[in-house]
């Protein structure tokens, strides 16, 4: 039972925890925390430090990894490509249903793929109306009625 509480496993629990935790939030940080946290727990493993310096190595090494190979990682796997450049294919000459009246100069809200939009025309557009997407600003649709094709 006195293994269970060896320094070295819980620093390599706490990073197996930080490394699945990952998987549920946004941003990719909390990998590098889960690899300083194995730094640590290997370091502890070898040599007998305090915990003082256990907490000093694992903020230390966590935050270098973080600023030194995050943004290569992302690189790398290709988690640091923009979407802004793929949207406009996802979105553009697609339909969407009108949910509210959209005039000119006004906006209203469109329904694509199971979500509401914000939308605007020069023309137009009633509720249930289906529309075409001409173009993408952000997160406000462009639409024009299908009938204007």
């Amino acid at each position: 039972m006195e293994s269970f509480l060896n320094n070295a496993v819980i620093w390599f629990g706490l990073g197996l925890a930080l490394f699945l935790l990952e998987f549920l939030l946004p941003g990719f940080i909390l990998f590098f925390f889960g690899l300083g946290a194995w730094i640590v727990a290997i370091a502890t493993f070898f040599f007998d430090i305090s915990i003082n310096t256990q907490l000093i190595v694992f903020l230390v090494s966590s935050v270098l990894s973080v600023l030194l190979f995050r943004n290569w990682v992302k690189r790398r796997f290709g988690m640091g490509q923009t979407v802004a450049s793929m949207l406009p294919d996802e979105f553009v000459g697609k339909i969407a249903v009108a949910e509210t009246m959209i005039l000119p100069g006004k906006k209203g809200r469109v329904e694509f793929r199971g979500t509401e939009w914000d939308a605007c025309s020069e023309e137009t557009i009633s509720p249930g109306e289906n529309v075409i997407i001409t173009r993408i600003d952000s997160i406000l649709l462009y639409v024009k009625p299908t009938k204007a094709i």
